[in-house]
């Protein structure tokens, strides 16, 4: 049931015209780069591989379709059609690209294939798994790319959209290149490590602010990171020190501090010096408050001595775009014993037009670098791609070789993907990002990389736009 009205409303339609028995490709992809960046991270694969591989439509789910009306006070579905959805069950063929691979507008992340009636139930749900885990995972990836090889805490469970953005948000996170998250659950579903200190809270129950470090000494020695700004923050840190001193007397060493207000760039040289001066040069200091990519890049530029960054709202909201605005269109259909019809989406906006046939993406390697992505038809004409069309000219793809990025990840409903585990898909992002060329991975001003649709399926789209037109 998590789908909207709509796709159930064309499901009937579809069902009460005759086209039940009809095979239909769609393909799931976004128009444009996320953060006006260069690139994108692909994630969310794990749930749709989840929805579907336990789909179903149960009797309760059926019980509260019967009892929808139109606008006439009449049932809005035929009990024949429920008794259809009842049968109703997984059998769509599904490539999809990888998790942390990058990708680029216009290229499928998702392909179904299967009875148009199906394909159109899951294009919600589809939606909704994979452009908010993509649009997380590129923010994290551009978070840690700015932090340049320092750790990465993503910190957002508090301010995320509900409890699902909340733990979508800190496994994609992860995925994009944070090393930690604060969120429990997460780290207990997705076995990502966690990491937490204490809040103003603990501070402000105890007398003072050497009392409040003491008894969180002596009751995490192995801890023991301190939130110094409380109060006076450089007095705070001088405490957390004296604190550590006596710890370090104990056996056990202070991890560091914690800023969150303040001139962090100022807090963090003064924290730093007086670290050095006391003897403990390996002390982190960790910083948070409103931080991203832009921010890090700031603080960096001031000479701010922090080596943990806490990212918390504007990682899980993905403050800056709230969307990835990632779309599901048709892209051909056929019916029982027919051959396919490419099917094209027009529209006054060039952006919007869509790609007909089905599609695959193939990328091409120059040594150990990528260097540009080739749309093909399957269901076309086959051609040796030798070059591709780019508003600078021509780019030579003679004799290099190209891997394919939609892979079989169910045939005819059947799961035939062995998922990797996060921390492989975690490792696979950063290696697939060093093969892009660096200008594409800039936070500012990146790129465009180039992508585009071979000569043959060029030109099917124009054919079926002077057609349509």
């Amino acid at each position: 049931m998590l789908t909207d009205l709509y796709q159930l409303t064309m499901a009937y339609g579809y069902w009460k015209s005759g086209l039940k028995d009809h095979e239909a490709v769609f393909h799931l992809f976004f128009r444009k780069n996320p953060f006006q960046g260069g690139y994108a991270i692909a994630a969310g694969l794990n749930a749709a591989i989840d929805l579907l591989n336990h789909f179903s439509i149960e009797k309760e789910d059926l019980t509260y379709l019967a009892s929808l009306k139109g606008n006439d006070g009449k049932p809005l579905f035929e009990s024949d059609f429920l008794d259809y959805l009842e049968k109703l069950e997984m059998t769509c063929t599904v490539d999809a690209v990888p998790e942390g691979t990058p990708v680029f507008p216009h290229e499928p992340l998702l392909r179904i294939r299967g009875p148009i009636i199906l394909g159109q139930i899951l294009e919600t749900p589809l939606l909704n798994m994979l452009n908010f885990q993509t649009l997380i995972a590129t923010k994290a990836s551009r978070i840690c790319r700015a932090a340049k090889g320092e750790s990465v805490l993503e910190f957002g469970l508090r301010r995320a959209q509900g409890p699902d953005g909340g733990l979508s948000a800190s496994r994609a996170a992860y995925i994009g290149g944070c090393a930690a998250t604060s969120n429990v659950l997460a780290g207990k579903m997705y076995d990502i490590p966690v990491r937490g200190t204490h809040a103003h809270s603990w501070v402000m129950s105890f007398d003072s602010e050497e009392e409040a470090f003491t008894r969180y000494a002596e009751a995490l020695p192995n801890n023991c990171v301190f939130l110094v700004d409380t109060y006076d923050t450089v007095e705070g840190v001088q405490k957390a020190i004296e604190v550590g001193k006596k710890l370090r007397e104990k056996g056990s060493e202070m991890v560091g501090i914690r800023l969150d207000s303040g001139d962090l760039a100022a807090l963090s040289i003064e924290a730093r010096k007086l670290f050095d001066e006391a003897g403990f040069p390996d002390a982190s200091i960790v910083a948070s408050n409103d931080l991203d990519e832009y921010r890090i890049e700031e603080l960096k530029a001031k000479g701010a001595k922090i080596n943990v960054w806490g990212v918390g709202t504007r990682l899980a909201t993905a403050y800056d775009q709230p969307a990835l605005g990632g779309v599901y269109k048709l892209a051909a259909i056929r019916g029982p014993q027919e051959d396919w019809k490419f099917k094209i989406k027009l529209s006054e906006q060039l952006i919007k037009v869509s790609n007909p046939g089905i599609l695959q993406v193939k990328r091409f390697v120059n040594g150990e670098k990528y260097v540009a992505d080739v749309m093909v038809n399957e269901a076309g004409k086959q051609e040796n791609i030798i070059s591709l069309k780019v508003d600078k000219g021509n780019i030579s793809l003679e004799g290099l070789e190209s891997k394919d990025l939609l892979v079989p990840i169910f045939e005819k409903g059947k799961l035939v993907y062995q998922q990797p585990h996060i921390h492989q898909i975690r490792e696979f992002v950063q290696v697939e990002l060093g093969k892009l060329p660096t200008e594409v991975l800039k936070n500012h001003d990146a790129e465009v990389y180039p992508v585009g649709l071979s000569d043959v399926l060029h030109k099917e789209k124009l054919a079926m736009i002077a057609e349509l037109s």
